[in-house]
């Protein structure tokens, strides 16, 4: 499949023109599997992936480009990054149509590199790094990006250096079973979290430069922790999955884990309702959100179906804990918080929308409003997280 541009104009070039005003998410968008009566199922001969940008212009989040590039929804919600100038995008495909069947699916190898500030946005580059890449990082300086090989057991290292994006290497974590899932840097950019969704275990790699090695330093955070976001305050959520992510009714959790001095550990777990798919740290140093599958990808008639929501957590002394709900979309997915932590994107897969909500203090309120996207909105990826003083 040939990327090209699908959607352009005038709208693009005002937002990204001016690179001081810009404040933009980047949307990726699967178009390769849909929920048929609570089946999870691949579409035939799908229309391509696509990456769609969003402008949060004041407050009031706008579609400005869209391009085709290869995305998945497999994977948590976190495979889609953005450098802190907003100049690129990268974004991870962890599956891919299987050439011989075209009712199936096999792991996918591919990293797509954006060009946000092109009018319209553009591919410029593919690159190959282990299988199945899914959750994808960026660190605080825009120099080094990490991404999680969930069928490989590895994290693929890529250095970033103006427009220009390179495989750097291969960091070895676990068996190709072991489910590497999510990749986070730490504020300040010397360590990261790695979460493993199939043995349940945090590892943590030490950055040097563009040198990457894991630590015999495994963290224990809940049962199969899959998504991982980092708090410019010092601390990290993990959203834990739990037995099953097919959602088996069980009271899925959220962990807490220190990250401002070392060595790092787990500081409190909180139970959030059924498969907590993504898990999202705001810019505020003080709350995070996590998306609640709920069973609201089962067929209508299974008596644990139920609907999505998005839950609002707050972290003060050392605790972590939930202060607000809302309702989502079924496939609720990736998640994407504006620099002033008050306006928040949440991806609807199922119903190919993005939902617009607002964070005032402690509480999380659904506008109604939703921008439509080319394809299920299967990550939300912004800027690192700048700085910020530790909530106390």
């Amino acid at each position: 499949m040939q990327n090209a541009p699908i959607l352009a104009g005038a709208a693009l070039a005002l937002a990204l023109g001016a690179q001081a005003a810009a404040e933009i998410a980047v949307s990726g968008n699967d178009n390769k599997r849909a929920l048929v009566n609570g089946v999870n199922t691949v579409v035939r001969d799908p229309q391509p992936d696509t990456l769609a940008v969003i402008d949060f212009a004041n407050g009031e989040p706008k579609l400005v480009g869209e391009v085709q590039a290869p995305h998945s929804v497999v994977g948590p919600p976190n495979s889609v990054a953005v450098t802190p100038d907003e100049s690129l995008a990268l974004a991870s495909s962890a599956e891919k149509i299987d050439p011989s069947d075209s009712a199936k699916t096999v792991p996918d190898n591919r990293v797509s590199v954006i060009d946000l500030k092109a009018s319209p946005p553009r591919v410029l580059a593919t690159l190959e790094v282990g299988a199945g890449p899914s959750g994808i990082a960026i660190n605080p300086a825009g120099t080094l990006a990490l991404v999680a090989n969930r069928n490989g057991g590895t994290v693929s290292v890529l250095r970033i250096a103006g427009n220009q994006v390179s495989v750097a290497g291969t960091v070895p974590i676990g068996a190709a079973t072991t489910g590497v899932s999510a990749a986070a840097f730490t504020p300040d950019g010397r360590h990261a979290l790695v979460t493993r969704d199939n043995d349940s275990i945090v590892s943590v790699l030490r950055i040097e430069g563009d040198a990457v090695t894991k630590l015999d330093r495994d963290i224990t955070a809940g049962v199969r922790p899959y998504s991982v976001s980092v708090s410019p305050s010092g601390w990290a959520v993990v959203g834990n999955v739990g037995r099953s992510i097919n959602n088996t009714g069980d009271a899925d959790t959220v962990s807490l884990i220190d990250v401002s001095r070392e060595p790092f550990r787990t500081m409190d777990t909180v139970a959030v309702g059924p498969t907590p798919e993504g898990v999202m740290a705001s810019p505020d140093g003080i709350h995070a959100v996590t998306v609640i599958h709920n069973g609201s990808g089962r067929a209508p008639a299974d008596p644990l179906r139920a609907a999505a929501l998005v839950r609002l957590l707050k972290v003060e002394g050392g605790k972590v804990r939930v202060v607000a709900e809302a309702p989502a979309g079924d496939w609720v997915q990736g998640m994407a918080f504006s620099r002033d932590g008050r306006t928040l994107l949440i991806g609807n897969m199922a119903d190919k929308t993005i939902g617009i909500y607002r964070v005032e203090g402690d509480t999380l309120q659904a506008t109604g409003r939703t921008l439509p996207v080319k394809g299920g909105p299967a990550a939300l990826g912004t800027a690192p997280i700048r700085s910020a003083a530790p909530a106390r």
